[in-house]
């Protein structure tokens, strides 16, 4: 499942993407009906002749009503944790992505370590440690409304970075720790006003505190972040 929502500016790209513009998510689609793999695109702005196009055996569009009280890298875990509150129990396992920059290569439920490994939180990483200039100033929210943040990041601080624009397990893990992060920025979040969305830093967070023995990131999981490496065919996800 992916989110995408428009008319908004995004902080991470610095513009703001335009409406019903299905270019934008075509090479995630593709690649998820490619490898015949159930897909699901919550949108706010596609117009029902591009849903209607595009919608295919394993493609579905699910619109979605944007909550502008939070950025939309914060405001996918409320759409997510409401559609898993219904459907949980028709799903065995699940991966959220980006949408815009990740593509599948590979089927992660039948691959080996993922059957093995039905406690494991699943996810994407970078070739970096939390403690780093741009993480120390993303979670300057954060760290002032919950009160072990900066325990945590000292804990944790050469710890690898890992990278939420890659989540997934069985159903039971994931929706545990999707009700976990959608509570974090429920409770903590909403009054964030610096230029930084608070997404990668409740995540590691999340993780590191609560789901450390159960990660598995990196190969085969996801490429290196922001390598470009599009010739790889033994991860399942690449992430630029």
């Amino acid at each position: 499942m992916a989110c995408h929502i428009t008319g908004v500016y995004d902080v991470n790209r610095s513009t703001t993407l335009e409406h019903d513009n299905f270019k934008l998510v075509q090479e995630w689609a593709e690649s998820v009906a490619n490898l015949k793999i159930n897909g699901i695109i919550f949108h706010n702005n596609f117009s029902n002749e591009t849903c209607k196009k595009y919608e295919n055996e394993y493609i579905s569009f699910i619109k979605i009503d944007y909550n502008p009280a939070f950025n939309p890298n914060v405001y996918r875990y409320f759409v997510y944790k409401e559609f898993l509150d219904v459907y949980a129990n028709r799903l065995k396992n699940i991966f959220v992505t980006d949408i815009s920059d990740v593509t599948l290569v590979k089927n992660p439920f039948i691959d080996p370590l993922f059957l093995e490994n039905p406690t494991a939180i699943f996810c994407g990483d970078e070739p970096k440690i939390l403690n780093n200039d741009w993480m120390n100033e993303h979670n300057s929210h954060l760290r002032k409304k919950i009160e072990d943040f900066a325990d945590y990041e000292e804990n944790f601080k050469e710890a690898t970075l890992l990278n939420c624009g890659i989540i997934g397990g069985e159903i039971a893990v994931f929706n545990d720790f999707i009700q976990k992060l959608y509570a974090i920025h429920k409770n903590f979040n909403i009054e964030n006003k610096t230029a930084f969305t608070g997404d990668m830093g409740a995540f590691n967070y999340l993780a590191r505190t609560q789901f450390n023995n159960q990660l598995i990131h990196g190969k085969p999981v996801n490429t290196v972040f922001k390598k470009y490496e599009n010739e790889r065919l033994d991860c399942w996800f690449k992430h630029k």
